[in-house]
């Protein structure tokens, strides 16, 4: 797979980039240690949506045209870079990745220690956030709670980065392993059409593809260390997008966002309600 940096990206330094999302016709992204969110327009520029927030490791759109975002709090910014709280909780540490079930309800990692500040890891849990800011535990026993997609059955696919495996999680809040990585540690998660899940394998420097099955079939380099996240857009959801937080073309400007033709579409995720 031939992978092309945005050349917008590369224009400006950035840190770990993360949580690429189509919104529209556009890509939205965060820098989580340098901070703001940003989106890469179909003309290829980039724009900043919100400047300075850190933290940022999950970004999902909505059916309105705002974006929820992570970090400290979980918050909604809508078409005119206005921001409002949507849940929040004094106790954690923070929040990190996001993912959208079918029925447009929102799962969100909850960090119970800082694990980029040295801390002693923690358990965290997974929280499903309702339209008025609600929450209750989905999932609990995560280290590291990371990427986070809903697979044909209904269960959830879940990235603990800190234990370097993806875990299933079912209806009734069971979770088994799902699949071990083997090297690097499990970041950003994304559907195909074919039900494979795609895992962002960190310090791996790589892309897995997997089986409904959790049998590994592919893995992909990327020419970057640090793979943090993925996702499939287009109007064919054919071409792969790839955050790093470094690249090896310019490797003095830091994370890049890559490009790539997909052998097979990713399969659509939903917007939130």
């Amino acid at each position: 797979m031939r992978f092309e940096h945005v050349s917008a990206v590369l224009a400006e330094p950035h840190g770990l980039l993360e949580g690429p999302c189509v919104a529209g016709e556009t890509i939205v992204f965060s820098d989580v240690l340098a901070g703001g969110v940003f989106r890469l327009t179909a003309s290829g520029t980039v724009e900043e949506v919100l400047a300075r927030r850190r933290g940022i490791g999950g970004i999902a759109a909505t059916n309105d045209g705002s974006l929820i975002l992570t970090g400290r709090d979980v918050i909604l910014v809508d078409a005119e870079g206005r921001t409002e709280t949507l849940h929040e909780d004094p106790s954690a540490a923070g929040f990190n990745d996001i993912g959208v079930c079918r029925d447009g309800r929102v799962i969100v990692g909850v960090l119970r220690y800082r694990p980029l500040a040295g801390e002693q890891p923690q358990p965290g849990e997974l929280v499903r956030i309702a339209a008025d800011g609600s929450a209750e535990v989905v999932a609990d026993d995560f280290l590291w709670p990371n990427g986070i997609v809903e697979s044909e059955d209904g269960s959830l696919l879940v990235s603990d980065f800190a234990r370097g495996h993806v875990k299933r999680v079912g209806a009734d809040g069971h979770d088994e392993i799902f699949v071990e990585l083997e090297t690097g540690a499990p970041d950003g998660l994304a559907l195909d059409t074919e039900g494979c899940l795609w895992i962002a394998t960190g310090h791996g420097g790589t892309l897995l593809r997997v089986t409904a099955a959790g049998d590994l079939i592919d893995e992909i380099d990327v020419p970057a260390r640090f793979v943090s996240s993925l996702c499939f857009a287009g109007s064919d959801l054919s071409t792969l997008v790839v955050s790093t937080a470094d690249n090896l073309e310019t490797p003095e400007t830091g994370g890049s966002i890559l490009r790539a033709t997909s052998p097979v579409a990713g399969a659509p995720v939903p917007l939130a309600l």
